[in-house]
């Protein structure tokens, strides 16, 4: 269990000047990348008792140096150029794996650098409220084809996996490169990425990178269920402690707990950011040669906006580079949402594209004025993160200043919460009856549809911005709880619009709100 934030201890070690002390590291010394190791050594040393305001403080003491990069010169020749299959051959052997046999219901696999992931991360545990450092073991790994380092090299780590269950333990989530990181639920695979903090995406100065330097993980009891993980996390702008507590289950809970320290004025940050790919399906479709119907992790954005309104923005493979912001206030929730669960759709035995997860963000306080920011970026490969949602505020953070941000993520099959509405299942468009017009075909599909009165006073309110809607249609089907939208949107001259569509009878919404952008 973890230990709450003891602010009466932390505040007698200030008064006593005990962390003023361990936290004596020269201004010159900090320009070498060994002092910021000695750093947290002097702040967290192991054999301490550990303390969660330790890591807040060992943040703001970092925020007024500068930064100290990231380093990759210690590895063995040739493991930073690593394919990527001999690279996934390194796995710990049982002797690396943490807390395995000890019935705790979880167990920690320390993953090796190289390939991609060569920067290095300290790992330390906490078991009795005592830091323990991980250290680096050659004999602990099985290399494969790879030629392991010489004896005595301490590479420290590029991340960590982690396995949840007893009896059919299953990989439950994985932290490795910069602020990244994955999880899932029970029956999932692997797919959408998120990302702690994000810096200025998308934009043409260019996007900061920020990265976590060590993890702390508390050793779980028996009986907890739940795995707690504390990070110090650092770029040139912002440093920051970030605490998780992962809960595994049919729907997978993160508690995401932040507090940034500005080095410089951020105008553009990022939180709650998750990532996905989409290449091709029938809501938006390019000229890809692929004998898949639909290739997809991700199929739109889901919003509960702070005013209560459920909008849905199905997202796309764009020509170029498309930005959209959805301004709202205090949100209740959002993220990226894979809705299209039937395997037929993709035909992809391999990638499974329908057993990939949703990520909800679940705002915890109020984050007050912004707006929901997705960025959809063209893409050839279904490799590639292609689609990135995050919560922007309007107000930029000052330099000097502390920053506290907490939100509740759901891995899960559909978001916990879900709309009393009926929700857009799915999208289709193609070439319209002229030669600029667009088709949209989209089936709402909700137990309320199956009442024959209030499908029979159901009407279609549609706009296109800029624009004109023609050819209109509806095709209730209630024994089947659907119903089908038809119409062409003809953009006149323009070369983009924005459309909206919301479903209602007698002046109330009996769908969700579906937006889309179509470019021409």
């Amino acid at each position: 269990m973890s230990k709450s934030l003891n602010r009466r201890r932390f505040l007698s070690l200030a008064a006593t000047g005990a962390i003023a002390q361990r936290f004596a590291v020269g201004t010159a010394a900090a320009q070498a990348p060994t002092a910021w190791a000695g750093l947290v050594q002097s702040v967290i040393a192991e054999g301490q008792r550990f303390d969660p305001a330790l890591v807040v403080e060992a943040a703001r003491v970092l925020s007024r140096r500068p930064m100290v990069p990231l380093v990759a010169t210690d590895l063995p020749e040739g493991y930073a150029t690593l394919p990527y299959d001999q690279y996934v051959g390194i796995r710990a052997q049982p002797s690396g794996m943490i807390w395995a046999g000890e019935n705790r219901g979880f167990t920690v696999e320390p993953l090796h650098r190289g390939y991609v992931f060569s920067s290095p991360v300290s790992l330390f545990t906490v078991e009795d409220e005592i830091v323990r450092r991980v250290a680096f073991d050659p004999s602990k790994f099985n290399y494969g084809r790879v030629a392991p380092p010489p004896a005595g090299a301490d590479l420290q780590f590029s991340g960590f996996r982690v396995s949840a269950g007893l009896e059919r333990p299953y990989e439950l989530a994985l932290f490795q490169g910069a602020t990244f990181f994955r999880s899932l639920a029970r029956g999932q695979n692997f797919g959408a990425v998120a990302r702690a903090l994000i810096l200025r995406p998308g934009e043409t100065r260019g996007e900061e990178i920020p990265f976590f330097r060590a993890y702390w993980i508390e050793r779980p009891s028996a009986a907890a269920g739940m795995l707690i993980i504390h990070a110090l996390l650092d770029s040139e702008s912002v440093t920051g402690a970030v605490r998780m507590t992962l809960r595994p289950g049919d729907v997978t809970f993160i508690d995401v707990e932040m507090t940034l320290f500005a080095r410089a004025n951020l105008d553009h940050v990022g939180f709650g950011c998750v990532m996905g790919t989409y290449l091709s399906g029938p809501q938006s479709r390019r000229g890809f040669d692929d004998l898949r119907p639909a290739v997809h992790e991700v199929s739109g954005v889901q919003m509960l906006t702070g005013n209560g309104e459920w909008i849905y923005r199905p997202v796309s493979n764009p020509a170029n580079l498309q930005v959209s912001s959805f301004q709202d206030s205090n949100p209740r929730g959002f993220g990226l949402v894979q809705r299209e669960r039937d395997p037929n759709a993709f035909v992809d035995d391999d990638q499974r594209f329908e057993l990939r997860p949703s990520v909800w963000m679940e705002p915890l306080g109020d984050w007050g004025p912004g707006s929901v920011q997705l960025i959809e970026i063209p893409s050839e490969s279904e490799l590639n993160d292609n689609i990135i949602s995050y919560w922007r505020p309007r107000q930029p953070i000052a330099a000097g200043s502390e920053t506290t941000i907490a939100y509740r993520q759901a891995w899960c099959w559909q978001p916990p919460e879900r709309p009393p509405l009926a929700t857009a299942t799915r999208i289709r468009q193609g070439r319209g009856s002229q030669a600029r017009r667009r088709r949209f075909l989209v089936d709402f599909t909700g137990d309320r549809l199956g009442d024959a009165a209030l499908v029979a006073a159901i009407r279609a309110n549609v706009t296109a911005t800029p624009g004109s809607i023609q050819n209109l249609r509806l095709w209730p089907y209630p024994e089947r709880r659907t119903m089908r939208v038809a119409f062409e949107v003809d953009p006149g001259s323009e070369t983009l619009s924005e459309l909206r569509l919301v479903l209602d009878a007698g002046g109330q919404p009996v769908s969700e709100t579906l937006l889309n952008r179509w470019t021409w």
